[in-house]
Parts: C-alpha cells; sequence; structure tokens
C-alpha cells in the first residue's frame, strides 16, 4: 500500500484545519451602510443574497432589509427593531445592541459595493472549497459507483454551475419581463424576411410552419431506419450554423458568430458526418469521395467547399452512448466559451442516463433522457433536436407512414416534446415493391403492373415528406421536400438543382 508523503500529509492537515474564508467585518460594514441609507441597496441588489453571508444572523437581517426595500418601506434599525419584536425573534438576531453595533460598523455608504463583493467573493470561495472536498472524498472512495470519468463530469458540472448562476436559482419572472420577451421575439419575426423568430431550420417550407427552432424547445425528429434522418439532421444543423455565421459577417467584417451548433453523432464518427456534409455541398457523391472515383475537378470542388465549412461554428462529438450529464457538462462549457444556440443529438435512444440514476426498465430510462434534453433546452434557453428511432410496427401496415404511437417508448418522448416530426420516402418502400414476373400469370399482366409500379416511383422519385404531427405553438402538416439520395441531400421541394 503506498504511504502518502509526509509533507504532504501535514499540508492536507493543515488544509482541513483552516477556517473557511469569510469577512465578518465587510457583512457588519455593508448591513450599517444599507441601514444608514436604503439606496446603498442598489450597489449590490444584482448579485448579492442572503445565502452569500457567512454568519447566519447578518444574512436574516440582510433578508429583512431586501423584504423592506423591494416592498417600497423603510428598513433603518428603529422599523426593523420593531419588526423583529412583533415577530418575537429580536433576540435571535442579536438584539437592539446588534442593530446599533452595526450602524457603528458602517464605514461609509459609497463603499457598500465594494463590501458587496467582498462577502460574494468570501462565499464563492467557500462553494470551491466545498466542491473540493467532495471531489477528494469521491477520489478516495467515498461513493465506489463513480468512475474516474464519473467523477470528472460530476465536478466539472457542479463547478460550471458555480460559474454560470453563482449559486442563484431561477426564480419567479413578472408577468411584464414575460410580455416584454414576447414582444422582443414578435419584433424579430416582424424585422426578419419570411417571418422566422427562432433559429431557421435551412428549409423554407418548415420555417413557414415553425417559424423556425425556439428556445426552450425540444424538438423530435423520427423515422425507420433509411429515411434519412441523420441527413435532415444535418441539413438543419448546417442551416442553423450557416445562419449564424451570416448573422456574424452582416454585423462587419472579423465578427465571431454569437453562437454556435453542437452535433451530438452517437451512430456517426465525426469524420463520416463530415463526408455527407462535403457531399452534399459539393455535389459529390460520398461513395465515390471514400473509393477515390472523383477527377480532379471534383476534387477541386470538394477542396473549395471544405475551406467554406471550415469557418463554420458548428462542432461535433462523436463520443458514443455518451450520458445524460457529460452532454449537459459539454453543452454547458461550450455555450460559455463559443455561445450556443442549438443541440442535435443523433440518436436519443443511444443515450444513457444521467451519472448516478438507476432507472428500473427501458421505458423509464428514455423518460429521463427525454426530461433532460428538455430540462437542458430550457436552462440553456437554446432550441434542442434529438432524433428517434421506430418501432417496427411500422412495417406491419399498408401505410408505411409513421404516427406518434409509432414512437419507441411513445409516452414519454411525445409527452416532453414540444414538437414531433417524422421523415418519410414512399420511394423507399416502393422500391421494395418492385414486380416480378414469377408473380404473375401472364406476360401482359406483368407489363400493366411494371408500367403501374413505374408510374409511382416517377411521382415518388426524390421526394420525402416531413410531417409535423405535434407542435405546441403552430398548426401540424404535411411539409413535401425534396431528397437526392445520391448525395443523401434535402432541400425545400422546388430547388431540385440546389436553386
Amino acid at each position: 500500500m503506498n504511504q502518502i508523503d509526509p509533507v504532504r500529509r501535514d499540508s492536507l492537515l493543515g488544509l482541513s484545519q483552516r477556517l473557511p474564508p469569510s469577512n465578518q467585518a465587510a457583512e457588519q460594514a455593508l448591513l450599517g451602510a444599507l441601514l444608514a441609507n436604503n439606496k446603498a441597496y442598489e450597489r449590490v441588489a444584482e448579485f448579492l443574497i442572503p445565502d452569500h453571508f457567512t454568519d447566519p444572523i447578518n444574512g436574516r437581517i440582510y433578508q429583512a432589509i431586501v423584504r423592506r426595500v423591494e416592498a417600497g418601506q423603510l428598513a433603518d434599525a428603529i422599523m426593523l427593531k420593531a419588526e423583529f419584536e412583533h415577530s418575537g425573534v429580536l433576540d435571535e438576531v442579536g438584539g437592539t445592541a446588534y442593530l446599533a453595533q452595526l450602524l457603528t460598523a458602517m464605514v461609509g455608504i459609497i463603499n457598500a459595493g465594494e463590501y458587496g463583493k467582498a462577502i460574494h467573493d468570501a462565499w464563492i470561495r467557500r462553494q470551491l472549497i466545498d466542491i473540493g472536498e467532495t471531489v477528494v472524498n469521491n477520489a478516495f472512495g467515498l461513493n465506489p459507483e463513480l468512475t474516474g470519468s464519473d467523477q470528472i463530469e460530476a465536478a466539472e458540472e457542479t463547478l460550471f454551475r458555480l460559474a454560470t448562476d453563482k449559486g442563484q436559482d431561477g426564480g419567479f419572472v413578472t408577468f411584464e419581463r414575460a410580455l416584454t420577451d414576447a414582444i422582443g421575439i414578435a419584433e424579430k419575426a416582424f424585422h426578419r424576411t419570411g417571418a422566422v423568430a427562432g433559429l431557421t431550420t435551412g428549409l423554407r417550407d418548415l420555417d413557414k410552419k415553425t417559424g423556425g427552432m425556439h428556445p426552450s424547445d425540444l424538438l423530435i425528429l423520427a423515422g425507420r431506419p433509411a429515411m434519412g434522418k441523420t441527413a435532415l439532421a444535418t441539413k438543419i444543423a448546417f442551416g442553423a450554423a450557416r445562419s449564424l455565421m451570416q448573422e456574424a459577417r452582416e454585423q462587419g467584417p472579423g465578427t465571431q458568430p454569437k453562437g454556435s451548433v453542437a452535433f451530438f453523432s452517437l451512430e456517426m464518427s465525426a469524420e463520416q458526418l463530415a463526408t455527407r456534409l462535403l457531399s452534399e455541398e459539393s455535389r459529390v457523391s460520398g461513395e465515390r469521395i471514400r473509393r477515390g472515383e472523383i477527377g480532379q475537378k471534383e476534387f477541386d470542388r470538394f477542396v473549395q467547399v471544405s475551406r467554406e465549412l471550415q469557418t463554420l461554428p458548428l462542432h461535433i462529438d462523436d463520443t458514443p452512448a455518451i450520458s445524460l450529464s457529460a452532454m449537459r457538462t459539454r453543452c454547458r462549457r461550450l455555450a460559455r466559451t463559443k455561445g450556443l444556440s442549438l443541440v442535435v443529438v443523433d440518436y436519443l435512444q443511444l443515450m444513457r442516463p444521467a451519472v448516478g440514476t438507476k432507472p428500473d426498465n427501458r421505458v423509464m430510462e428514455i423518460s429521463m433522457i427525454t426530461q433532460g434534453l428538455k430540462a437542458l433546452a430550457k436552462e440553456l434557453e437554446i432550441p434542442v433536436l434529438a432524433l428517434s428511432q421506430l418501432s417496427r410496427q411500422v412495417e406491419s401496415r399498408e401505410d408505411k407512414r409513421p404516427q406518434l404511437s409509432d414512437l419507441r417508448e411513445s409516452g414519454s418522448i411525445e409527452q416532453d416534446a414540444d414538437a414531433v416530426m417524422f421523415v418519410y420516402r414512399d420511394e423507399y418502400y416502393l422500391q421494395q415493391r418492385i414486380p416480378k414476373d414469377t408473380m404473375f400469370e401472364s406476360n401482359d399482366k406483368f407489363q400493366v403492373a411494371m408500367e403501374a409500379w413505374q408510374h409511382k416511383m416517377e411521382l415518388a422519385h426524390n421526394k420525402a415528406e416531413l410531417l409535423l404531427e405535434k407542435q405546441r405553438h403552430g398548426p401540424t402538416g404535411k411539409i413535401d421536400l425534396f431528397f437526392e439520395g445520391e448525395f443523401t441531400r434535402f432541400a425545400d421541394i422546388d430547388l431540385v438543382h440546389g436553386g
């Protein structure tokens, strides 16, 4: 067994014996300033809450001051004494003597902001010590179920939460604020072409139906294998990333995009996804790219398109079977460093629930994942587009068009989603029904059947349907799309040649 170095052991012991950071003098000076002049509260209102105080008595007094000031009432030593006496807690907050002491502790009202920052900084340091203690205890095996990687994710998540919200949980939003936000969204739609209030999907007819992808929304894109789910999701991610880049360029040369797109590809590698994007944009078949069967002209076009795509704010994570907690941590990190406007998950049945959770069955596991994705959309105020597989029962019906009941573990997915879309291509199923001469009594009947089949194939050729079956904020219905199988490329139905 490894022995701990004596110097290191003494250092660890010294850490455990140190007193947590606090600034009692700053706490008393701030409270004194607030009691002397309530206007000093404006200097600390945005960032300081009662929990930030080391001394719970000081936190309680601060809470009473805040409550009165926010209500438009006077909060001085006399009014607070009367309030505490009425509540029967005067002795618990130090009595009249302590309130008088706070007034004498005041150095100056002008310094109130600095005292507040000192209190807040000491609180952050105490939180960091608590996080560090948890990390050390887990590393020593306090929670044996957590692997080293799980511990890194848990610690990173806690740190990012501390860095993002500074310990202030979400609270009520006034109706006035909610109305202001709603008007702001409507104004964006009014000024934008095509009345798209949200983030564009890159598909005109889909944007018309939905108004784009909206913050806090969970969108589900489902379909059977070979329908083109990944291709459509890639098209949407690419369209959103390109619109973010165009928005930045309109602000002036050198302006960086305000947001980015995160694509979690659990099935395909980042290289395969990039090849698909390059194939779609350069109109060079992905199969021919892989086999090297391309001419100089096509290769040059391929290189030119790749240079254009390099500038897009699109990030691919191809970690297989990624956990919900790992995804959340990476999204938070990207939101803080590059900005985040859209998350795409391909696909949710390949995800694992958050670390430390043990769902009883597969349905509950999927429910936890969809709830987690919806919570991520709300927390980061971004749309999340998650792909989903459909059950085999689609194949047993004459009409193969998917329905909401075809969603695997459908209850939770349908319930948590703000929009559910199905991608369907009739051409795929028609190809499997090609008439065979052995099925017919005579050659004439075979020819009639073959002509009817060919006519159906012509009508279905290069066409796909996007069935918007659920949308909380707008109409449902069918959206016709163009699909080019060779390049796995989706486009608006009238843009057959890329328009």
